[in-house]
């Protein structure tokens, strides 16, 4: 059985690309709304492995996508950290912030907390046994996670997490390490229990001044793909760095992804990047909400462009919220027709 996003992250272009699509599973849906009624509160949606498992596969039964990826949310390692971490309906993530030794010295990671997040994995990978959907196991990459960890909350100008990365060193690097270690751990674990493709998300790459890219996305990256590839040689890891702009060419060559997520801002066709690099991307999420004809002119456009190189069509960031399921649909169908 050929699964068709394996084939292309080895390197092998396919003349129709395999689809899926960043928060494929949400609140677009309404049989997602439905579930998530269910639980208490996101952390616990996330972490309840029956309700996770229905989520994750939600979109792969209506749209028969490529990929299924994992219902879960980046903020899940502060959480296993000890970091209070909750979410407010309609306003988003809220975290209690670190910004010193001394809470940074309260937090370990502890991998019970995320146990859960391994059953959904293995209930997905057993649903998917005979279908030619990958399973995307993910985590949220070190800067990205730092910033929501420093600021508390996620739309901010990170003028908290900048000021430290530039005036405290041993607290920043001290932060970056427990986050490689934890992160690794995380996606390790999830290789173990059956993912068998990794995305890191690196969401807020746009945010980073030019002399932190290195020490603040590349170096952490770096180290969490060494150590993953210790353990799982196999299994191919995406880097999604949204807003890297011209720093993509360096982060494919410093990080040693399989694959680059491209986002919207980005002119995938311009980047000099090696031949057997698969680039993933990356529609405006934009015209999937408004569908129609610029919709599928520009999907199409987007494929022949990316004709002859691996190919992973997706979007330059998530589903948005408002976004019609039939939408989707006719996205799907554009691509493959």
């Amino acid at each position: 059985m050929v699964k068709k996003l394996l084939s292309v992250l080895k390197g092998e272009p396919a003349p129709i690309p395999p689809i899926w699509l960043m928060r494929q599973a949400g609140r677009y849906l309404p049989e997602y709304r439905a579930l998530r009624a269910n639980a208490k509160d996101f952390i616990q949606f996330c972490l309840s492995p029956e309700l996770a498992v229905e989520v994750t596969l939600q979109p792969v039964r209506r749209f028969e996508l490529d990929a299924a990826i994992l219902f879960a949310d980046i903020l899940l390692v502060p959480h296993a950290l000890g970091q209070k971490v909750w979410f407010v309906e309609g306003e988003g993530p809220r975290l209690e912030p670190v910004r010193d030794q001394a809470a940074l010295a309260k937090l370990a990671y502890d991998p019970k907390i995320l146990a859960p997040v391994m059953q959904t994995v293995k209930g997905v990978q057993a649903a998917l046994k005979d279908s030619t959907a990958a399973l995307i196991g993910f985590a949220g990459a070190p800067w990205t996670v730092a910033t929501y960890m420093i600021e508390g909350a996620g739309g901010t100008d990170h003028e908290n997490i900048r000021r430290l990365a530039w005036t405290d060193g041993p607290f920043f690097s001290r932060l970056m390490d427990l986050l490689v270690e934890a992160t690794s751990f995380y996606l390790i674990a999830q290789g173990h229990a059956g993912a068998e493709v990794l995305q890191l998300f690196e969401s807020w790459a746009g945010t980073v001044p030019a002399n932190l890219f290195e020490r603040a996305v590349l170096e952490p990256t770096a180290r969490i793909v060494k150590a993953v590839k210790a353990q799982h040689p196999d299994i191919p890891i995406i880097g999604f760095p949204r807003g890297a702009g011209a720093w993509i060419t360096r982060y494919a060559e410093a990080t040693g992804v399989d694959g680059i997520g491209v986002d919207q801002m980005t002119d995938m066709a311009a980047l000099s990047l090696p031949a057997r690099l698969s680039l993933q991307g990356n529609l405006d999420p934009v015209l999937l909400l408004q569908g129609g004809n610029a919709m599928r002119d520009e999907a199409k456009k987007l494929v022949a462009a990316m004709a002859g190189r691996p190919f992973i069509f997706n979007l330059g960031h998530g589903v948005m919220q408002p976004t019609p399921p039939e939408h989707v649909a006719d996205l799907v169908k554009a691509i493959r027709g």
